[in-house]
């Protein structure tokens, strides 16, 4: 049995998919609404801040995947990441389940050096500081033997369906409706950016490789890094629109931090944007040479036809 924690996001619906393609066909699906992907999926409802609940949810897994997503919301993150990480290693320990958890680069220093699996921890803010915390928490557990996990960790994303991210927000989804899209303080910065779909699959083969674990790998992406102006203008070309877009500069996103807590919570990500955003994922690449990345091109023309298929 091969187990999805937090299911019902983009990266868990696509993760179901590509395990029962790949892997097996034992998928359990667990959130607090869960929804069947495959039509053999074995469906739990869970709250995972409940520790009894969480050793319910793993029991009988093989390997638990880690994809829970909580909102842009600084306070809930502070309470509930470590809980949530406390109860999943608890559960896997007891129950000899591996444990594979999708994580992102909110604790990486926001400068332009490239950034690989050794970049140290240098978090700009409190959502940062969280998610090096239950990372050290996992590292810490793996080396004391108490769970066989492995870190997939990925930069922002871009996607279809109900992929949650600050480029599908003010980029994609703009330009898909035929507004103009909106940049965070520069257009001619380049940007390091995964295709959830390529997430998903990096992540169950991961999940799959004996010898992957014990590791931290970074998910592989396009190596040609567009800036926000040359996405937006292949975007548009796509998506057959306009390439209009607006740069919003840090007055203005403090204005709009007055009015929107999604706008604050979002703020200590903002010295990313003014930089290259250069993240490697050579040792994943070298590892799994037959992994096909998909092109900024053929990601959004899938976009595009997911759009128009609606």
């Amino acid at each position: 049995m091969q187990t999805i924690l937090g299911a019902s996001g983009q990266i868990g619906r696509e993760l179901a998919r590509q395990l029962k393609q790949d892997f097996t066909s034992e998928i359990r699906l667990v959130s607090r609404h869960p929804h069947r992907v495959n039509e053999t999926d074995e469906l739990l409802s869970a709250d995972l801040l409940d520790a009894e609940q969480t050793m319910r949810a793993v029991e009988g897994s093989d390997i638990a995947y880690v994809t829970v997503g909580l909102p842009m919301d600084t306070r809930r993150w502070v309470e509930q990441w470590p809980v949530l990480m406390r109860n999943i290693i608890d559960a896997c320990e007891k129950h000899g389940a591996k444990l594979v958890f999708f994580d992102n680069t909110y604790m990486y220093p926001q400068t332009a050096t490239p950034q690989t699996e050794k970049t140290p921890f240098t978090p700009n803010g409190r959502k940062g500081q969280v998610r090096a915390d239950i990372v050290r928490d996992l590292l810490q557990a793996m080396e004391d033997k108490r769970v066989e996990a492995v870190i997939g960790r990925a930069p922002e994303f871009y996607g279809p369906g109900k992929t949650q991210s600050i480029t599908n927000a003010t980029i994609v989804d703009n330009l898909k409706a035929g507004k103009a899209a909106k940049v965070f303080l520069r257009d001619d910065t380049r940007r390091t950016l995964i295709y959830t779909p390529d997430a998903s699959r990096a992540l169950a083969l991961l999940g799959n490789t004996p010898d992957a674990y014990g590791q931290t790998w970074h998910l592989p992406c396009d190596d040609d890094r567009l800036t926000y102006r040359q996405f937006i203008q292949l975007a548009a070309e796509i998506f057959n629109t306009s390439a209009r877009y607006k740069v919003l500069k840090r007055w203005q996103l403090r204005l709009a931090g007055l009015f929107s807590q999604q706008v604050r919570d979002a703020a200590e990500l903002l010295p990313r944007y003014a930089v290259d955003n250069i993240f490697e994922s050579n040792k994943f690449k070298k590892r799994f040479p037959e992994f096909g990345v998909t092109s900024y091109q053929d990601g959004l023309s899938a976009i595009k036809r997911e759009g128009s298929t609606a």
